[in-house]
């Protein structure tokens, strides 16, 4: 077994990672922004039923900070690189967003080959991927990169590209040793383990409190954050996976309209607030005009991205959750966990 280090153990995606390397048999390490998260870990980690919730050791560590970072690696066989920023709001400066996304992959890997670390799983984003092409039909794959000056690219999505840009540049250059290998999942969703959780699952929590009325026609691709932690940990120590992107998506791309269904159809009663029907565009773009929360779907509307998980599937052996159990999975687990007021 394996000592690993997980950075972002607070989030949805690290906590998860965590539970499966513990059920493994590794041991871990994780950083935390402060360490009075400590017990915020511990309570996810016994949610998800993972065994020696109190072996994980702790480090304070952040992104945007050298502190912290030699003594998180110090004997770490991997790296698990899942910590990353996410914007609460749209940046007044994309630079706000880019650079701790850049610097902190960098910061991570120079720590990581320092200490003779065997690997490093850096977790970017279909983002790196799929954006800034335009309208197309094209299944995306491992070989496409984000058009960071195409169309309806958001500062968060240029970040996830230039920061995996950045990473591979470093390990090419200035690695020696160092492997690396990066994970680009969809959208997350799945079983939420407390109140930290991604932001895709703002979108099912909206469908079951009634905060969507009618459900807009985007399509989203989707992965159950248990596939996501999975794939991390067969890219962390498969021979065959080092120098490479896996794409993490379940399959072919959901409509939030479907989701609702599904939600209704498997829930019952639970989803009794979730949308029936659909609002047009041309009213969307409308509203956007008068609304800022709504200018950011825009680009979205009508787009449909497909992309290919076989390349996972055939090297990893990796075999993925349906879209819909992945997201009836969410909202069981908000349900349960009492997360739907407010």
């Amino acid at each position: 077994m394996a000592h690993v280090l997980v950075t972002g153990g607070t989030g949805f995606l690290g906590s998860h990672t965590i539970a499966q390397l513990l059920t493994a048999g590794h041991t871990v390490t994780t950083t935390v922004r402060s360490l009075t998260r400590r017990t915020d870990v511990e309570r996810m980690l016994i949610a998800a039923g993972s065994p020696h919730a109190d072996a994980v050791s702790y480090v304070e560590a952040d992104l945007t900070s050298d502190r912290g970072w030699d003594r998180a690696v110090a004997g770490a066989d991997y790296v698990l690189h899942v910590a990353s920023p996410f914007p609460g709001a749209r940046p007044k400066n994309e630079d706000e967003v880019i650079v701790p996304a850049r610097d902190g992959a960098l910061r991570v890997l120079r720590a990581a080959r320092g200490a003779g670390v065997r690997r490093t799983v850096l977790t970017s984003s279909f983002a790196a991927v799929g954006y800034g092409h335009g309208r197309t039909g094209r299944t995306f794959s491992e070989d496409d990169w984000t058009q960071t000056d195409g169309p309806g690219v958001s500062a968060y999505v240029k970040s996830k590209a230039v920061a995996e840009r950045a990473a591979w540049a470093f390990v090419e250059s200035e690695g020696g040793g160092l492997e690396l290998t990066v994970v680009n999942p969809v959208g997350i969703f799945g079983p939420v383990l407390g109140p930290d959780y991604s932001a895709s699952i703002r979108i099912i929590h909206a469908m079951l409190t009634g905060g969507m009325r009618a459900a807009p026609p985007i399509w989203t691709n989707t992965v159950d954050v248990r596939d996501a932690a999975d794939l991390h940990l067969r890219a962390m120590t498969a021979p065959q996976a080092a120098g490479q992107r896996y794409l993490a998506l379940a399959g072919e791309p959901i409509s939030f309209h479907h989701i609702a269904l599904a939600l209704r159809t498997r829930l019952g009663e639970a989803a009794a607030k979730a949308p029936t029907g659909s609002a047009p565009a041309w009213l969307l773009r409308l509203l956007a005009t008068v609304n800022p929360a709504l200018r950011e779907t825009v680009p979205q509307l009508g787009v449909v991205r497909r992309a290919s998980n076989a390349k996972a599937r055939k090297e990893l052996d990796w075999a993925p959750r349906s879209n819909e159990d992945a997201v009836v999975a969410t909202a069981e687990s908000l349900v349960r966990l009492g997360l739907l007021s407010g």
